[in-house]
Parts: C-alpha cells; structure tokens; sequence
C-alpha cells in the first residue's frame, strides 16, 4: 500500500514539474488539425509575421524575437526557411545576406561555415548580438511553446522542409506554407499527414485545391491582403477550414491610422488568424 501511495506522489510530481516547465504564454496543442479545424466560437489567433521581427532591438526570423514574442502573447510564428550551397537550411527571407545581417552576399552560392556567425540587425539596420538560426534550432525551440507555419522559400526543397520536420517530430506545431496548386500536392503526396496552409481568395482557387485532391482538413486557408468577404469567409468556415488574413502591409497601416479595433471587425468579417507585423496591437485589439 505505501508503495502505491509513494508511486502515486511520484507521478503527480513529475506532472506537476512537466506543467511548470512550460512556459505560461503558450500556444500548445495535442492535435494540430483539431487545432486549425473551424468551430462556431473558436479564439481568434495572431501569426507574427518574420516572426515578429518589427520591434526595435529584435530582428525578423530570429528565436530572439520569437521568444520576445511568445513570453508576452500565445502566437503561430511565420518564419521563412533558407538553403545554403551545403544543404543547411537556417531561417532568412531574403535570398542574400545584405539587408538584415553584417554579411554579404547570395547564401545559396556560401556554405552556412561561410556565414553562420554574421551578426543579426533589426529592421531599422541597427545591429544586435543575434545570429541566424538553423531550421534544426528553431523547431527544437519551438516545442511547447509556439506553432509555427514554416514558408519554404523558392530555393529550398520541400522535401528537406519535411524531413527536418519528421526528425524533430514536429508535426504537431507546424504547418507548412505552399502558394499554388503544385507546391500543395507535393507537400501533400510527401506527406498526408501534414497541415497545409493554401492561398484561396475564391471559390475557384478552393476547387483547384479540391481537385488536386487536397482534402478540406489538411488546409488552412490564406484569404490574401485584403479586407475579408464575410460570405466567401462563411463558406470556408462551412468545411471546417480556418482562415489566414494577410493584414501585414496595408490593412497594418490602416489599422496604426485609423484604429486598431480594425484588427476585431476582420476576425467578425471572418478571419481565423491575423498574420501581422503588429503582434502586440492585434492581439490587444482581438483580446478584447
């Protein structure tokens, strides 16, 4: 009986001590695709875009600034993934070193020994202590703390994408960003148990998805940059598909100029997920 007793305490502690050592901010779930599945009352979410990377002293595509984000707010990271000419794959959304690092120069013609330790500089150029992560480090970091929607840029080859993904046992934070038809099929054939995000502005993109054999569940829907359709927003939401809204760029200023209650009349018009360079207000703003 002791025995028992003692076992008991044993594992309530190490429950305990799991559930402490999770961060309080969190965006954690058991079941990626129950996650992004739409439901009548479901919370809306802010995807950081770059990861966050457009506050002062904090560079895009860094875990920096990822985890600046994350300590304040629950938050999906967009986050842009790059190759070098080794086949490492680090995160960076321009195709050269010159405007967010100390470096120069095309990093698909470098080795990452090239250029792994050039420093990070935030959007305004100044300089940080920051250095590019690898792909490797961010979906280690990212365990129990964010989800992330991975944009595979135009050099990077789907499939490494994916098998980083599977190595780390990643699936369940990550959905992996496609921008037409093919690139969906590929990630899709590669493999069906991925999470999908898919531009479909109408109805005529959705039945190309469908088509192709894309099914409804494995897709989260980019509705664009625009100021969402309620009535195309209430068709998607009838398949059980979530919906992205681009708000960085435009509909970001629109909402520094006019107001940031804009950000909860796109969520009542239909958006799921507001994928912004302006986390903090957003989120102030949908919270309410």
């Amino acid at each position: 009986m002791k025995r028992l007793i003692l076992s008991i305490l044993i594992i309530l502690t190490l429950i305990d001590c799991t559930q402490k050592s999770i961060p309080q901010n969190t965006l954690v779930t058991n079941n990626i695709f129950e996650f992004f599945k739409y439901k009548e009352g479901r919370k809306p979410n802010i995807s950081a875009h770059r990861g966050g990377g457009d506050y002062p002293g904090y560079p895009e595509n860094c875990i920096e600034s990822f985890d600046f984000i994350a300590k304040q707010m629950p938050v999906i990271i967009e986050c842009d993934i790059e190759i070098s000419k080794d086949s490492v794959l680090f995160m960076m959304h321009d195709n050269s070193l010159d405007r967010t690092t100390t470096g120069k120069g095309k990093m698909l013609s470098m080795n990452w020994v090239d250029f792994k330790n050039v420093k990070l500089k935030d959007n305004s150029g100044t300089l940080t202590n920051f250095e590019i992560p690898t792909l490797d480090q961010v979906l280690e970091w990212g365990r129990n703390r964010v989800i992330y929607t991975l944009d595979v840029k135009r050099n990077t080859p789907y499939e490494k994408v994916i098998e980083a993904v599977r190595k780390h046992k990643a699936q369940n934070y990550s959905v992996i960003i496609t921008y037409d038809v093919n690139q969906a099929k590929i990630v899709y054939e590669l493999d069906p148990n991925l999470l999908i995000s898919v531009t479909i502005r109408d109805m005529k993109e959705y039945e190309r998805y469908r088509e192709a054999g894309i099914p409804d569940k494995n897709m989260v829907a980019f509705i664009g940059t625009r100021e969402p359709k309620k009535e195309f927003c209430d068709f998607l939401h009838q398949k059980g598909i979530c919906t992205i809204l681009g708000t960085l760029g435009n509909l970001d200023k629109m909402a520094a100029a006019k107001g940031n209650f804009l950000y909860a009349e796109w969520v009542k018009n239909g958006a799921d997920i507001l994928s912004t360079d302006r986390a903090f207000e957003a989120y102030k703003a949908i919270s309410k």
